[in-house]
């Protein structure tokens, strides 16, 4: 197994990609810490924090589900202070959790676009100075964080959101050359069209033959987490890219 031994954080947990990297980081021998703010499902959205650690428990790993929020300093600063007292050390974090709010800028409210950025951007950057600590006083360690094609291509009303997704490819980037040094890897997965819950609830009628799937996202994240800063970081990197290297 890849990761046996591992110590891993997953937020936005509880379905979709982020689902996905979770179960797969533990086949490969992770324990995972499972971080959301799902508990109990609502509306047409399945999925917990609690059923995606059950899933990785079954497979005969650990797994510890943490209800937070991302955007909330000290909801991070205590889930680190659990995976630590209970796992002993962190490895790999992957800042999977994100918002989608659709909507032109001339009408979308302000409180969406502050929501937006702060899930997607701040929340990124809170985990991520949360964690490193733990990571540079081990010397080693993998951060992955999700950015998405709409970084770099343009539809209608997903502004707010390509803004985020542009801006962690560029905070992916400047962090693997702070913190190369202490051997942290530091890259980004570039999600196309994935067929999760979440995307399907955005566009209902939408033609899915032809989406990506979010088990895909589990191999590549896998082997990422792998990776060292001396073999491969300060990447943004997209389904080809991962497969010209031979994820």
């Amino acid at each position: 197994m890849k990761l046996e031994g591992k110590v891993a954080i997953v937020t936005g947990g509880s379905r979709g990609i982020g689902k996905a990297i979770a179960v797969a980081l533990a086949k490969e021998g992770a324990d995972v810490v499972v971080a959301a703010r799902t508990e109990e499902e609502k509306g047409s959205l399945p999925g917990t924090i609690h059923k995606t650690a059950d899933e990785i428990r079954a497979l005969g790993r650990r797994a510890l589900a943490i209800k937070t929020d991302v955007t909330k300093e000290e909801q991070v600063a205590e889930m680190v202070r659990r995976t630590l007292e209970e796992f002993g050390r962190i490895d790999v974090l992957v800042n999977n959790a994100g918002i989608s709010v659709p909507g032109t800028v001339i009408d979308m409210p302000i409180k969406r676009w502050d929501i937006t950025i702060a899930v997607n951007l701040r929340g990124t950057f809170v985990c991520t100075k949360a964690v490193l600590p733990a990571m540079v006083k081990r010397r080693s360690g993998s951060i992955i964080n999700l950015s998405s094609i709409l970084a770099r291509r343009e539809i209608v009303g997903s502004v707010a959101y390509g803004v985020t997704k542009a801006a962690i490819e560029r905070f992916t980037c400047g962090l693997a050359d702070e913190v190369k040094e202490y051997n942290i890897a530091v890259n980004a997965l570039c999600p196309g069209y994935t067929d999760t819950e979440g995307l399907r609830s955005l566009a209902p009628g939408a033609d899915r033959s032809q989406w990506q799937k979010p088990e895909m996202w589990g191999k590549y994240a896998v082997f990422l987490a792998s990776q060292d800063a001396q073999s491969l970081t300060g990447r943004a990197l997209f389904a080809e890219d991962l497969e010209e290297l031979g994820a």
